[in-house]
């Protein structure tokens, strides 16, 4: 071949990147109008609240906020412990990207809603947005739900009544000024220590009375502690919860940043945590070295002061983790109805109707089971059988939709094939967000632990639960079947530690049975009791997609009442 042919042969463009057969991209979608099990729930509990779902909804699906989620996970924070000129400064560089999405979530009332409207089921309504949000970014979805617990913490002092007012504030701002100058303030908590993990009672931080005065118009009384703390997420926040020992009384402090006189509190940033996912969010250890504290409660009930904080932080979990499980199938029931295998859509190959099928049920169950139990923390109050159901729904919804998260992610993933795996999509980061939730705010055996306890201090608890299921399982022989199980189980569960999950698995999936039979569809609630609570063996497999005894034209009906993205 002479020189000007190889020339010729060379120039021929070969086209073997044509971009064919390709999911289409999961954008322009509301994840709440669309959403028909979250619509109905805000229909029936809290209906004034329809337009701000409908909003941040919107934001779910928005192309351009989706990139602010990629690139706040892909730039993740950075420590700055010193400025230029050798000044310790103990401070956070965050991308660009978290402060536009912190202002999103602060605008639309994510952290605060429940404590700002007047409107009955206000909780609900606040936890429709915390769903909502754990589809947008779950990074950010950290500091919204402690400033949702911390408020109900700040009313236990009346010298942080200036935080109170301004943790609801809906203006974000990132800085370092006073709270009283500032529109709106971030909230951390910093408990854990490395000696201890979730057993607080071994909390080695210590506290000293350093003096009195008034703070923000009312008494307050200091204290220098000094210790070191394993955890403390966004350390950047403007002031934090912690708690430390005066004497051998583990107590409980809040501890601003910036002090009144404008000097920066002594809070030292030794590292930021590496972690496998919530990349966007930084997490770190921390050191007190005489920093100064207001002492929250009486010495000695520190732990009893900050579980009345625990009780939202563990229902935004359960919550967020329905919200994320949500977004993964919502990912995969777009991705399966938009690419095509064997000449049709995946979603219409017999065996992937009955994964997504499966993960829809799943989905399902766990976002009811989670909504009844803000249901009970909206009432509590004013209902002695919501306050005892709140008592025990919660640690049992926040165990069991944080222990599913993984399963469900992964499963959403396999429908994705290679494409699930590759970090420039969403779902390799859900796929390293997916086990958080469950290690936070308390493990599952420490979840487990607190429904067993809740029901062996006051057997009201237990009397409570199975009340909540008693008029729906006399119309249904299914949920009989298997509240009768749970019974038993829960009675051996009280009795020994070693039954704890077992028990715990078993009562959410009762209250799972029961709330469809509410609120769901025929189709769902037949595949539900055909295999998470059907006494037959081998009637559910172990796998998502082993949905047995239920019809292929039920699972198409099932599909398609999940799907957010038409």
């Amino acid at each position: 071949m002479n020189d000007s042919a190889e020339l010729r042969h060379h120039s021929v463009p070969v086209r073997t990147h044509e971009v064919l057969n390709q999911a289409a991209p999961a954008v322009g979608y509301n994840a709440f109008t669309g959403d028909r099990v979250l619509t109905q729930a805000i229909a029936r509990e809290a209906p004034w609240s329809a337009d701000r779902c409908a909003a941040l909804g919107a934001l779910a699906g928005d192309e351009a906020v989706q990139e602010l989620a990629r690139l706040a996970n892909r730039f993740g924070p950075e420590l700055r412990s010193h400025d230029r000129y050798g000044n310790r400064i103990d401070w956070v560089d965050y991308h660009p990207s978290w402060h536009q999405l912190m202002t999103l979530a602060w605008r639309h009332e994510v952290h605060a809603l429940a404590w700002t409207s007047p409107e009955p089921g206000r909780h609900f309504a606040r936890a429709a947005l915390a769903y909502l949000w754990n589809q947008v970014e779950q990074g950010t979805g950290c500091p919204a739900a402690m400033a949702y617990s911390a408020y109900a913490g700040f009313l236990a002092e009346p010298c942080l009544d200036v935080w109170a007012r301004k943790v609801v504030g809906t203006d974000y701002e990132f800085s370092r000024r006073e709270v009283a100058d500032k529109p709106a303030v971030v909230v951390g908590y910093a408990m854990t220590e490395k000696q201890g993990g979730s057993d607080l009672r071994e909390t080695r931080t210590r506290a000293v009375y350093s003096h009195t005065e008034p703070y923000h118009g009312a008494s307050a009384a200091w204290y220098a502690l000094t210790g070191h703390k394993w955890f403390c997420s966004v350390p950047v926040a403007d002031g934090f919860f912690t708690l430390a020992r005066v004497n051998e009384a583990i107590t409980c402090f809040f501890l601003p940043r910036t002090l009144p006189d404008g000097r920066y509190n002594t809070f030292l940033v030794q590292r930021l945590k590496d972690k496998c996912g919530n990349r966007s969010n930084a997490s770190s250890e921390i050191e007190f070295a005489d920093t100064l504290a207001i002492r929250v409660g009486e010495e000695g009930r520190g732990i009893r002061e900050i579980l009345t904080h625990a009780h939202l932080t563990r229902l935004d979990f359960a919550i967020g983790s329905a919200g994320l499980m949500r977004q993964a199938l919502t990912l995969a029931l777009n991705h399966a109805t938009t690419r095509r295998a064997f000449r049709a859509p995946l979603a219409d190959q017999p065996m992937m109707r009955n994964v997504l099928a499966d993960l829809a049920v799943e989905v399902e169950a766990a976002t009811l089971m989670a909504l009844r139990a803000v249901k009970a923390t909206d009432r509590l109050d004013a209902d002695e059988h919501e306050r005892l159901l709140a008592r025990v729904a919660t640690p049992m919804a926040k165990y069991f939709n944080c222990s599913r998260v993984p399963a469900v992610v992964y499963e959403a993933l396999q429908c994705h094939g290679g494409n699930g795996f590759i970090e420039e999509g969403p779902l390799a980061r859900l796929y390293r967000e997916a086990p958080l939730n469950s290690v936070w705010e308390g493990t599952a055996n420490m979840m487990c632990k607190d429904v067993q306890r809740a029901m062996q201090r006051d057997r009201r608890v237990r009397d409570a639960f199975f009340d909540e299921i008693a008029d729906v399982r006399r119309s249904d022989r299914r949920l009989d079947v298997l509240a009768s199980q749970a019974a038993r189980l829960v009675d051996e569960g009280l009795a020994d530690e070693y039954a704890g999950r077992a028990m715990s698995e078993l009562m959410a999936r009762t209250l799972q049975g029961a709330e469809l039979l509410r609120h769901s569809t025929t189709e769902v609630v037949d595949a539900f009791f055909a295999s998470r609570a059907s006494p037959a063996l081998g009637a559910w497999g172990s796998m998502f997609g082993s949905l047995t005894g239920v019809r292929s034209d039920a699972a198409r009906m099932i599909v398609e009442r999940a799907r957010v993205i038409h």
